[in-house]
């Protein structure tokens, strides 16, 4: 029997940290004992002596945990997991710290947000269009050879703010080359007059579906390309690099999953899959390679632009569900509308002001809801679960529609991000089975940035924005995820922020069950992971402390120990 420190009594066994330092064997009397049980329940690894957190209704919390192999074994008391330790078992003692099942980020764009092919970043906190100049000619020197000049961070409002068209000053950082820079929320893009010729784009080119070319007061573009009309030309950005492929692999292999696997993460998904970009390639090439330390269920990207009958074949042919493999292809990643700050978000009365002069002025859709219901029906009976961007009322209201008309009641959609909801349709969420996936890591989602948006949307659209608390009062299924690059995947920010963010606030509890079985359910795999249960894949975490005892304004600084996925340590910080 493997243990961190010397055994101190035969039922009680306290060892000294994580690291595994020394081994020690029990006393003769225990091992004839263990003989006896060692070809039908002897495990592996043995946690014991702190806060089992299971998020199991019938078994709350209890003291020890036994894995062999892949799974567990064994869920109960200190006394009880004696009969599971050999000499072959390696013990950790939790000393008091808690054990939980690893978490569910079922909505981050990890290819995206970690690829190499990102070029240079900018400050999303500077607020001067103009002091970008000097780090875009930086960055154009250091990337001589570079095709199209790529780079991400800044915010929308620092390019609404400047004084001259937004084109002008990428034009005088960099005029000769194409230059796109993806804005933070990845909801605009700002780009140059040489990128706008090779896209093809003029003053007199229409918008094309799900986005908007931005304009000065002359009508002339501007060089903001809103929602669907930067992510066209984005991807055009990066069909020219050549090496994309090569980029998002290194970057998930060598950055992201180590990442994930520091933070507790054994579950994501996948929220925007470009399949013309051949992601789901990068994710089975990373499963091929034995590199992953986390289950993944893509969701596949509808682009608004395609052809239906095309995209639907394309789509429906993609398909994969094997429960032997890590990567699942079983999702359909799709937009409603827009975002807030662009006003492109739908709602259902107009904005306060007149931004880009859209029809109504009530925001825009990428997908119609009589597009989203042909899709539902011809892609739900396949097996594909519908992830659904819905952040203005009507959009919500829209997909709500779109599911009770076209599902077959064997889905398990779910509406994605949930900031402006009409109180009417809190309780359809459970009545049509669509869970809330929410995300609250960012402080900007906090109850004392709601009045910010009271320019645009007035007050009463402003108040309660993001509103969990009412939706799981209403019997929703809620998950909370990252969205990152928006927000940082670190869960225990998203904790934090949900349980301190009254009027619209979650129990940790509650907060625990969004980031774990609950996501487990829109993954369709709560048989498998979610919570500590005997039969379950050894998917957990190892906490630095008692969650249950900590301060609600302590949570975010919560730590990871360990990491377990599918019965491998993955992620281990030693306790000196």
């Amino acid at each position: 029997m493997k243990v961190i420190t010397q055994l101190v009594s035969v039922m009680i066994l306290t060892l000294s940290s994580l690291s595994l330092v020394a081994c020690t064997k029990q006393s003769n009397a225990n091992n004839t004992n263990n003989q006896a049980v060692e070809t039908k329940m002897a495990a592996d690894q043995v946690f014991l002596g702190g806060q089992i957190y299971t998020v199991d209704p019938n078994q709350p919390f209890a003291q020890a945990v036994a894995v062999k192999g892949n799974k567990i074994v064994f869920v109960g008391s200190t006394e009880q997991v004696q009969a599971f330790i050999t000499e072959q078992t390696t013990i950790y003692d939790l000393q008091g710290r808690t054990l939980m099942p690893g978490f569910h980020d079922v909505h981050i764009h990890p290819l995206e947000s970690g690829s190499d092919s990102t070029h240079f970043t900018l400050e999303e906190t500077q607020l001067d269009a103009e002091q970008f100049i000097d780090p875009i000619v930086q960055a154009s020197s250091a990337f001589p050879a570079a095709t199209w000049l790529i780079g991400y961070g800044h915010s929308i409002a620092t390019l609404h703010d400047a004084e001259r068209s937004p084109r002008e000053i990428l034009d005088e950082a960099v005029p000769n080359r194409p230059v796109i820079i993806m804005e933070q929320t990845s909801h605009s893009m700002w780009v140059n007059s040489k990128a706008m010729e090779l896209a093809h784009l003029t003053h007199s080119s229409p918008d094309p579906i799900g986005g908007v070319l931005g304009r000065d007061q002359n009508g002339e573009l501007n060089g903001i390309l809103y929602d669907n009309a930067g992510n066209i030309v984005m991807q055009q950005a990066l069909d020219a690099l050549g090496h994309n492929f090569d980029n998002e692999y290194a970057g998930l292999v060598d950055y992201t999953l180590p990442e994930f696997a520091k933070y507790g993460i054994t579950s994501i998904s996948d929220a925007r899959s470009y399949w013309q970009r051949d992601q789901h390639l990068v994710w089975q090439q990373a499963e091929q390679n034995n590199k992953l330390t986390v289950r993944v269920n893509l969701g596949l990207w509808a682009y608004p632009e395609l052809n239906d009958e095309k995209q639907l074949t394309m789509l429906a042919n993609l398909y994969q569900n094997n429960y032997d493999k890590l990567v699942k292809i079983n999702q359909i990643k799709l937009y409603s509308d827009g975002i807030l700050v662009n006003s492109t978000a739908a709602m259902n009365e107009p904005y306060q002001y007149d931004l880009l002069g859209l029809y109504g002025n009530k925001g825009l859709n990428y997908f119609s809801q009589p597009r989203i219901e042909k899709y539902i029906r011809a892609l739900e009976p396949i097996g594909f679960d519908f992830h659904m961007h819905g952040i203005g009322d009507r959009a919500i209201t829209e997909a709500l529609n779109a599911v009770e008309l076209a599902s077959n009641k064997q889905g398990r959609h779910r509406i994605t991000h949930v900031e402006v909801v009409d109180p009417d349709d809190y309780q359809r969420f459970s009545k049509l089975n669509v869970t809330a996936d929410a995300q609250v890591a960012g402080d900007f989602t906090n109850p004392e940035h709601w009045a910010e948006n009271n320019e645009l949307i007035g007050h009463e659209r402003s108040d309660h924005l993001v509103p969990i608390k009412s939706l799981t009062d209403a019997g929703a299924r809620l998950t909370l995820s990252s969205d990152w690059s928006v927000s940082h995947f670190n869960p225990f920010l998203g904790l934090h922020n949900a349980v301190n963010r009254a009027p619209e606030q979650l129990t940790l509890d509650q907060a625990i069950r969004a980031y774990t079985i609950n996501g487990a359910y829109t993954m369709r795999q709560e048989h498998l992971v979610g919570s500590i249960e005997v039969g379950k894949r050894a998917d957990f975490v190892v906490l630095d402390r008692d969650i249950t005892t900590t301060a609600t304004d302590q949570l975010k600084h919560v730590k990871v120990m360990l990491t377990l996925f599918d019965g491998e340590i993955v992620y281990q910080q030693s306790l000196f």
